[in-house]
């Protein structure tokens, strides 16, 4: 976004067709991707994925032309590597410039494409203007979550879907905030996880998924009574309505009774 570019992320966990249809209907000739990320202790082979996808956007016609890949797993798994199309980021960064000016935008220059999730149909590619797109994550995020200067957010989101785009990057950087990315799931290496970063980086919004609510209300209410959680001020849930057990759960453990909880629906055509 900074240097005007469009961009258009896939969430890591898709299928290589999945990713080619995207790639396809996009028509992008620029890749960027990791050699492989962690799920749990389990290195997966992201690079794999992409090298297939990039085969099958080919055979429908679209060549991807660059391929970046961030070395994230490294000597756990094997990265093979195409000459000429396929480059290390941290080889290339060696010859870039420390500093990168913004590129100056129209307000209904578009941003990104986001594809929905599909479960209506064939997922549909969305674009987003740098303009309306921006007042609305930065206002959202601001008056939604109580957000002022100095607070630590926490979006849990996977950056692939509208959620991780508007409330870990765009919105909470548009108002300037110390936003927090979280790799990996919430109860590995053990289910103090989440509140474990809570404690040590001393969070003041804390924006999650029932499912992960759920999934943490397994192992108990002794496991969050163990951190510091006193600098919470504002408790989020997004991405599929909340059970009333969970919400009781997540109010009078984390929030300890005292933080309200802004129960939020988003779309991917709205932008957040």
């Amino acid at each position: 976004a900074r240097i005007g570019a469009i961009h258009s992320i896939v969430f890591g966990g898709f299928s290589s067709t999945a990713l080619a249809d995207r790639i396809t209907d996009s028509s992008c000739t620029f890749l960027i991707t990791t050699d492989g990320s962690f799920r749990g202790k389990k290195p997966v082979p992201v690079k794999v994925n992409a090298d297939e996808a990039i085969k099958l956007a080919a055979i429908k016609g679209v060549e991807v032309k660059t391929c970046i890949v961030v070395e994230r797993v490294g000597s756990k798994i094997s990265t093979e590597m195409t000459s000429g199309r396929d480059y290390w980021w941290h080889d290339e960064m060696k010859a870039a410039e420390p500093i990168c000016d913004p590129e100056q935008m129209d307000a209904e220059d578009p941003l990104f494409i986001l594809y929905t999730s599909g479960s209506t149909g064939k997922p549909k590619g969305v674009q987003h203007n740098v303009g309306g797109y921006m007042v609305f994550t930065s206002l959202t995020h601001k008056y939604t979550f109580d957000y002022h200067d100095g607070d630590i957010w926490w979006c849990t989101a996977d950056i692939g879907w509208v959620t991780g785009h508007s409330y870990i990057v765009y919105g909470p950087l548009a108002n300037g905030a110390t936003t927090i990315m979280f790799e990996g799931i919430p109860t590995y290496p053990d289910a103090g996880r989440f509140w474990d970063v809570v404690d040590r980086l001393k969070v003041t919004q804390f924006y999650t998924a029932p499912t992960a609510i759920r999934a943490l209300m397994s192992h108990g209410e002794e496991v969050p009574s163990n951190y510091d959680l006193s600098t919470l001020r504002v408790l989020g849930s997004v991405g599929e309505p909340i059970n009333p057990e969970a919400w009781r759960w997540y109010h009078n453990n984390i929030g300890r009774g005292r933080c309200p909880i802004v129960d939020t629906w988003w779309q991917t055509e709205t932008g957040g």
